[in-house]
């Protein structure tokens, strides 16, 4: 099982390159494989975010992208930073039907303003610390997939991502069943890699951009690359 993941990562990352995840609306990186949003990235360059803004930014993207594409996410923080509200004190000074209107692009607009809010709140009270998984999970609007969003790349903390794609492609590949939890998932990840912060940023780009390519419509994964990798 450990010689098939890791071989899966270097696949991808032969396929790929360094992904340069999370983007942030104001850095001039583009995309390397030049698909969806093509700005904001910055592959081998891991310090980022480095201020208080771009974590908050990242926060605010991962409510943001919840069901939705991150095209529409970035559509609604370029909005809220043509408002000068990528800044939490000024964000929760913000009346409810501008924020409304300004998130509208990435659709849930009720339920995401209040997400939004709560996350907010709790960016301030925590002060600049480093939240926990535990912390993230009892604000309202963040399940797994968005606290470890914001663990991984707003924290850099070693919590692997899993996503709805992350499911699709490793159970067409016959490595895990199509019914396996979040929780189960993430832990084959995360017992079979190094704990390396890096190196789970670049493997949950890499699914995402393969995913993109390959099982973003059905039959999935007709001519997955990954499938002759794994022919015994």
């Amino acid at each position: 099982m450990q010689e098939q993941i890791i071989k899966i990562y270097e696949k991808l990352y032969d396929l790929y390159g360094p992904q340069g995840w999370w983007p942030l609306i104001n850095h001039e990186g583009t995309n390397p494989t030049k698909t969806g949003a093509i700005r904001g990235y910055h592959p081998e360059n891991y310090d980022l975010p480095m201020k208080r803004d771009q974590i908050y930014e990242i926060i605010l993207g991962a409510i943001l992208t919840q069901n939705t594409s991150w095209l529409s996410a970035e559509m609604a923080l370029f909005n809220l930073d043509k408002l000068n509200v990528i800044d939490p004190e000024k964000l929760l000074k913000l009346d409810d039907e501008t924020l409304k209107s300004a998130i509208r692009c990435a659709g849930f607009l009720n339920q995401k303003a209040i997400y939004i809010m709560e996350i907010t709140k709790f960016f301030i009270e925590i002060d600049g610390k480093v939240p926990t998984r535990k912390e993230l999970l009892a604000v309202k609007g963040v399940g797994n997939e968005t606290a470890d969003s914001i663990l991984l790349y707003a924290y850099k903390q070693p919590q692997f991502v899993v996503d709805a794609y992350t499911k699709r492609i490793f159970s067409h590949l016959g490595i895990v069943g199509e019914n396996i939890k979040y929780a189960e998932l993430k832990e084959l990840f995360e017992s079979n890699l190094p704990e390396n912060v890096h190196l789970y940023q670049e493997y949950h780009a890499l699914i995402v951009e393969h995913a993109k390519r390959y099982y973003s419509k059905k039959p999935y994964g007709v001519e997955d690359p990954l499938k002759d990798l794994l022919k015994v």
